[in-house]
């Protein structure tokens, strides 16, 4: 092998090795993730079944023979929404450096 031949040979290898040591930090980020999905998921659901009752709460203290039922409907609504522009702003790249 020339002397020219062995170095684009070795040229070659590096953008190899550049790219699937770049594939396995990406890999290994997205595991990092997913470990902390799973760890955080049930404190999540915790947060927002919080937030769900205090608003019950609110809707019983301030209206008079609430409806309970129709009253959960209405929060779920709103949180159904403010979920809806979440995705929007995360699409449009608002918490991309968060």
């Amino acid at each position: 092998m020339s002397h020219i031949a062995y170095r684009q040979f070795i040229r070659k290898m590096s953008v190899a090795e550049c790219y699937n040591r770049s594939k396995q930090c990406k890999e290994s980020m997205m595991d990092a993730q997913h470990k902390e999905y799973e760890k955080m998921k049930g404190e999540i659901e915790t947060e927002i079944r919080a937030i769900f009752k205090a608003n019950m709460k609110i809707f019983d203290w301030d209206i008079p023979e609430n409806d309970e039922r129709e009253s959960a409907r209405l929060i779920i609504t709103a949180m159904e929404e403010a979920i809806d522009r979440l995705k929007e702003e995360i699409e449009a790249g608002k918490y991309d450096n968060y």
